[in-house]
This record gives structure tokens, C-alpha cells and sequence, in this order.
């Protein structure tokens, strides 16, 4: 299944997940992250059904703007539906896809929970820093290297498996419930959007919550 087809279908579960207290609070972490001051641009890439919108919208006020970037049509109706509710004029919606965005400029740019999602996260998160003059921030949950965190990696490797398209993740599954092999995968793609980040900024910083299986990382294009 693509990864379109999949998060289209479970769209209600993604948005019910994606708004919980506990995921807000990493969002707004990573809202803080872009150091946004009021009449900014910033741009989320996979922006799901608009889980970050508020956060965005709040730190660069209604002189700013706000621009969500996703694949998935029935994701973008939960969002179209926030935006409408709260009467955002400067938040704008494009269905779109975040390795290639169409996409100008922007002072800040957010990747949240999508990198992990990308064949190539990082020349995508390369693109992302050619688009922003500021900070770009990544938002996502890899394996734990906390003493306690570390215990639940194979339960978050099977959380893995049985959240996200088997094609995006290049695993079944049964093949991340045996070997952990969607987690490896998710591992490697967020190192490769870290480390992408890493070559084309300064004044880098990364935070981990939810005993390290959460991680928000930035730097200012340079």
C-alpha cells in the first residue's frame, strides 16, 4: 500500500494521534525550535492534518504566514477543516509532495514525523534549507538510547511496522515484529535528515523527550 492509500485510509486515527496532549507539547517544542518572530513565513512539510497549524500560526501571529505541505488528500481535509473553524486567512494548504515542494522561499521551514517517510530524506532536507533564509527543524521519533527507552525499542519497533505502509518502510509488518526491520529503516532515514541538517547549518540543537524516542533537531541555514 502507498503511502498515500495508507495514511488516506486511516486519516480520523492519524488526526485522533496526532492531536493527543502528550504529541502537542513535543509540537509545540518544535514550533520553538524555528525561533519565529511575528510576519515570518514558515513552511511545514507533511502537514498531515494540521497538528502544527496553531503552534505556527500563534508564533508568527496574523501578519505571518503559514503554509502546510501534504501528499494525502483526505489528511489535508481534516486539515482544511481546522483552518476553516478558526477563520486562518494567512494559513494556505497544498496538496503537494514534501521531496519536492513548490515552494519559493520561506524563513522557516518544519519537517514533522515525515522524514522517515522519504526514499532520499536527505536531499530532501537539503531542499528544505535552500528554501529557508532562517531555521529549519525536524521533528521525529527514531529507537531510544536512553537507559530505560532503550528496553521498549522492540515494542516501538512493532508499533513501526503496524503504523506505517509497508512500502514506506520497506518492511512487512511480520518483518518488523521479527527483526525490527522497519525500525532499523526509520533509524536510518532520520540520521540521514540529522545529518543532512547538520552539513548545512549553524547554531544546531536537539532535544529529546518521551524517554529519547522523540527527538527535535534544528540549525540556521547558513
Amino acid at each position: 500500500m502507498s503511502v498515500r492509500a495508507f495514511y488516506g485510509r486511516y486519516a480520523a486515527l492519524y488526526d485522533a494521534i496526532a492531536t493527543a496532549p502528550g504529541v502537542a507539547r513535543w509540537r509545540a517544542v518544535a514550533a520553538d525550535a524555528l525561533d519565529l518572530d511575528p510576519g515570518d513565513t514558515v513552511v511545514e512539510m507533511g502537514c498531515g492534518t494540521g497538528a502544527n497549524l496553531r503552534h505556527l500560526r500563534e508564533r508568527v501571529g496574523p501578519e505571518g504566514t503559514v503554509v502546510g505541505v501534504d501528499l494525502t488528500r483526505p489528511l489535508l481535509r481534516y486539515a482544511r477543516t481546522r483552518v476553516r473553524a478558526e477563520g486562518w486567512a494567512n494559513v494556505h494548504l497544498a496538496q503537494a509532495d514534501a521531496a519536492r515542494p513548490p515552494i519559493g522561499r520561506a524563513d522557516a521551514v518544519l519537517g514533522s514525523f515525515v522524514v522517515g517517510l522519504l526514499a532520499d530524506p536527505a536531499a530532501a532536507v537539503d531542499g528544505w534549507c535552500d528554501l529557508a533564509s532562517g531555521r529549519v527543524a525536524l521533528l521525529d521519533a527514531t529507537s531510544s538510547a536512553h537507559p530505560v527507552g532503550s528496553l521498549l525499542n522492540p515494542a516501538f519497533g512493532a508499533f513501526v511496522g503496524a503504523g506505517a505502509p509497508a512500502d514506506a518502510l520497506a518492511g512487512s509488518v511480520q518483518q518488523a515484529l521479527a527483526g525490527g526491520r522497519a525500525r532499523r529503516r526509520l533509524d536510518e532515514r532520520v540520521r540521514a535528515a540529522r545529518d543532512a541538517l547538520a552539513a548545512r547549518t549553524a547554531d544546531r540543537r536537539h532535544e529529546e523527550r518521551a524517554l529519547g524516542f522523540v527527538g527535535v533537531t534544528s540549525g540556521r541555514v547558513e
